[in-house]
């Protein structure tokens, strides 16, 4: 079990020390989809789910949600993001969401990058369920990481 970072000696899980690591530019992208049907994609276009501007209301809770990350996944870093960029674009059938984090830290911001677009999606399902059964979220991925 010792090549595994989140593991002690013992199996159990522990956070990683990165104290001693430099601080140095973190930059991870990430993105995800959520399939929907066309007249969903019209109704989002057309401003017409009833609780409110899809795309924006997404947007806005990725990056909430990136500010979130170390409360919610256990053993993440809290790490202090100076940039958070999430898009959201409605296509014919689904709707892209992409993330940008920055910070100047210790650790990668992987995992909020990944949470902004989880959450965005997220919100894009809560929005629209109520017209629209047949939503996917999928694909979700780390784009890039990188430290400068």
């Amino acid at each position: 079990m010792s090549d595994l970072t989140h593991v002690d000696d013992h199996g159990r899980a522990r956070m990683v020390d990165v104290g001693a690591k430099p601080v140095q530019r973190r930059v991870a992208r990430a993105r995800g989809c959520i399939r929907i049907a066309p007249e969903t994609a019209a109704r989002i276009a057309e401003n017409a789910i009833k609780k409110g501007d899809v795309l924006a209301v997404a947007e806005i809770a990725g990056v909430q949600a990136a500010k979130q990350t170390a409360a919610l996944i256990p053993l993440c870093h809290t790490v202090y993001c100076t940039d958070i960029q999430v898009r959201a674009r409605l296509d014919a059938d689904a709707v892209v969401v992409v993330s940008e984090v920055a910070a100047q830290d210790r650790t990668g911001v992987e995992m909020e990058a990944l949470t902004a677009v989880s959450v965005a999606l997220l919100t894009v399902y809560d929005m629209c369920k109520a017209v629209d059964k047949t939503m996917a979220i999928g694909d979700i991925v780390l784009v890039e990481k990188k430290k400068e």
